[in-house]
Parts: structure tokens; sequence; C-alpha cells
């Protein structure tokens, strides 16, 4: 039998390693769902990705209402969702938080970055726009040129 002790300190122990990999449920105190009461050490209500996984199970297998699930482990009814539809799409990974929007500027491929690196320093982001345009048909700011030549 594993005692109360040795359960706390699993508990810091795996606390501090999802703290440090971005897998801290936002609102642990929100899990009110039976599984993450403290009796069976597995399950953490710290843990995302299990109560993200758990809510799911409860709505496909116990039946519970998308509402019930979700408001049990800690969401709202349209977080579940978001999730239902990352692991429909993804799987496990899909559980997983993603960055929101754009990941960094679009039109500047390697090609224009290289472009770019060639240009003289004394050229403005206008004038390398423009050339930009006629040589590769992409129409990019001048501050686009400009912040990315500071990189």
């Amino acid at each position: 039998m594993v005692s109360t002790v040795e359960i706390r300190l699993g508990v810091t122990t795996r606390r501090r390693t999802l703290e440090t990999a971005g897998l801290l449920h936002p609102r642990p105190e929100a899990v009110t769902a039976a599984l993450f009461k403290g009796q069976e050490p597995f399950f953490l209500a710290l843990y995302k990705i299990q109560v993200k996984y758990e809510m799911r199970r409860a709505h496909i297998l116990d039946g519970a209402s998308v509402t019930a699930a979700a408001a049990t482990h800690g969401y709202s009814r349209a977080a579940f969702y978001l999730v239902a539809d990352g692991f429909a799409e993804r799987g496990m990974l899909g559980l997983l938080d993603e960055r929101r929007g754009r990941r960094g500027p679009l039109k500047l491929t390697p090609e224009i970055m290289e472009h770019l690196r060639a240009a003289d320093l004394s050229r403005s982001g206008a004038e390398l726009a423009e050339e930009i345009e006629l040589v590769y048909g992409v129409h990019l700011h001048r501050r686009t040129i400009e912040r990315a030549r500071h990189r």
C-alpha cells in the first residue's frame, strides 16, 4: 500500500514535471469528477491532458452530457468541443494545446530571405519591397522586410 507521504511527494514531482512541460490544468480546483478525488493516485487534476481525455471518456462511455462532462472536468462546453475536434483530427496529440494564430510571416520564403540577406544594408525596406515584387511577384510591406533583416 502506498502511504500518504509517498503520494504527496509523487504529486509534487509530477506537478513540477507538468509545469515544466506546460501541461498543467489551468483550473485544477474546478475538476470535481470522482476519478480525480484522490482515491486513485494515478489520476491527477493538475494533468491537463489526462483531464481532457477523461472528460471525453465520461461523455462517450459513461453517457454524461457534454455540459456535465465539461463542468466536472473544469472546462466549458465550448472547450469540450474544441478538445473533441482536436482528438478526432490528431488523436492524443490533439489534446495538446497549440499556439493560436499564424506562425510567422507567410510570404517570406527561404528564397526571399536569401535575397534580403544578400541585399546591400543601405537599401531601404521600400526599395527592396518593390524589387521583391518585380522579381518574385510577392507583395511585402516595407516593415516586414525591415523586421526580417533584423533577425
